[in-house]
Order: structure tokens, then C-alpha cells, then sequence
């Protein structure tokens, strides 16, 4: 049965709407960060009275946010890379390997994702600093190498996957681990792609843990450069916002990249237990 006119335009209204919503808060940091720093209290307006473009150019020359966005590419990248493997081994364990309180210890790490993140920093940041790992990559990206919710995503579209694929290649002499490679990893790249947009939003826009692990400018991250623009007395709103849009970007270039990936991924997990 087709839907009557009246409900397409309803849904159509309702998209309208809903994606207004979340274009809105976009187009004020994009109009906020061309205007002057006195029009930021004076202005009511939708459009600047004047645009000021160098808005960009001051606000990358007031830090070296040239240092901080190599920073957050080389956090952000390490940990997508140690989510995709760590992740994907430990899940496919859990899907196909039979050991002893598997089902047990698989409930104890869904148990973990009820546990708030903050519980965790005090401890993890002891350990960091007694490794000496303060103010280093290393102190960035280890602790955060592997994720729970990466687990239980690809252990489900792991089990989705028909294990007669594997049982074949087995029989034609192929390893557990070139099984893996082979046949599993290809057939499961939008699950991946899920966990690849995750792990890389989670990473870059990530506050706490960076703050907490970095003093110094040569390793913080691009999120930590921009409270550069908080001051004591004052916040300069259109260099902040400049600087906060051109943060933004990586997200929804990636996300955009990978937007057909993610759909398939999420609608993928949940064929069958």
C-alpha cells in the first residue's frame, strides 16, 4: 500500500526539520567565526556585517596548531589501527575459537561497558605515569588500543558469517590465522568501516585523556589547543570557533567517506547471534 500524500509530506516536513537541527549549530560557528571580536557581543544578526576571512589565519598562527592537528592524526590513526586488529582478533576468538569460560569471560567485557570511563582514568593514568610514558605517543595511544565496544561489534558480524566458508578453506589446508585473513577480513569490511568511524571520532574528539597525559605543545592534540582561546578575562569566540570548524572537518570527511560502510555495518551485526 502506498502512503497517501499527506504522509510523505509529513516525512518529508519531519526530515526537513530534523536536519535543520543539526545544520544550525554549524552555521553559527561558521558565521561566529567571521565576525570581529567586538561583533561577537554586538551582533544579532544571521550574517556578519563584515566578513573577516583572516579570522582562520589568526586563529592557526595564535598556537602551533600545525603540531597539534600531527598530534591528533598520529593518536587518532594508532588507535583506529589498534581497535581494527586487537579488536578483530580478540572478536573472532570469541566467535569461532571453543576454550574454557569463553561465554563467561565474553559477559564479564560486555560487564566493562557498563563501567564509566572515568572510574578507569585515575589507575590508567598511574600506570602511564610510571612507565614514564607522560608527554609521548605512546601515552596517547596504548592505553586505548583496544576497546570493548570494537569487540562485541565484530564478534557479532563475525558469528553472522557462514562458518562453512571456513571449514572449506580448512579443508584445503588453510591455517586458523590465513582463514582469518582471507576469508573472514574481506567478507566482514563494512563491519570494519563501523569500527573505523568510531574508533577515529572517539579518538579525535577526545578531551580527558590527552589533557590529563600531555604538558607541553609538542604533544597535545588539536581538541587541547583550543582552549588557547579561553583566556581569564575573556573568550575569543570568532578565533575559537574558526578553530573549532576546521577541527570538525576530518570527522565529516570521514564520516561522508564512509557513510554507505557504517549503514551496512550496523545493519549487518545484527543477522544472527
Amino acid at each position: 500500500m502506498r502512503p497517501s500524500t499527506g504522509m510523505t509530506l509529513a516525512r518529508h516536513g519531519i526530515l526537513v526539520a530534523g536536519s535543520l537541527a543539526v545544520i544550525a549549530p554549524f552555521l553559527w560557528m561558521f558565521t561566529t567565526s567571521l565576525l570581529s571580536r567586538s561583533e561577537t557581543y554586538t551582533n544579532t544578526s544571521l550574517l556578519p556585517t563584515s566578513w573577516h576571512w583572516e579570522n582562520y589565519v589568526r586563529a592557526w598562527e595564535s598556537a602551533p596548531f600545525g603540531q597539534y592537528y600531527l598530534n591528533s592524526v598520529v593518536m587518532a590513526v594508532g588507535i583506529v589501527a589498534g581497535h581494527l586488529v586487537l579488536d578483530a582478533l580478540s572478536a573472532y576468538a570469541f566467535a569461532r575459537l571453543r576454550f574454557p569460560l569463553r561465554n563467561t569471560i565474553f559477559m564479564l567485557l560486555l560487564a566493562a561497558l557498563m563501567i564509566p570511563t572515568f572510574v578507569t582514568i585515575i589507575p590508567a593514568y598511574s600506570i602511564v605515569a610510571d612507565l614514564g610514558w607522560i608527554d609521548t605517543y605512546a601515552g596517547l595511544i596504548v592505553p586505548r588500543l583496544a576497546d570493548v565496544f570494537g569487540i562485541v561489534l565484530l564478534r557479532q558480524y563475525f558469528a553472522s558469517l557462514p562458518s562453512e566458508l571456513e571449514d572449506a578453506a580448512r579443508i584445503d589446508g588453510c591455517s586458523r590465522i590465513g582463514t582469518f585473513f582471507r576469508i573472514v577480513v574481506p567478507l566482514s569490511t563494512p563491519a570494519f568501516a563501523t569500527l573505523a568511524i568510531f574508533s577515529f571520532l572517539f579518538a579525535w574528539n577526545d578531551f580527558l585523556w590527552p589533557l590529563l597525559v600531555t604538558n607541553v605543545d609538542e604533544h597535545r592534540t588539536v581538541q587541547i589547543g583550543l582552549s588557547a582561546f579561553v583566556g581569564r578575562y575573556g573568550t575569543s569566540w570568532n578565533y575559537l570557533m574558526a578553530g573549532t570548524l576546521t577541527a570538525t572537518i576530518p570527522s565529516i570527511v570521514v564520516f561522508l567517506f564512509f557513510q554507505r560502510a557504517l549503514v551496512r555495518g550496523i545493519a549487518s551485526t545484527g543477522m544472527k547471534d
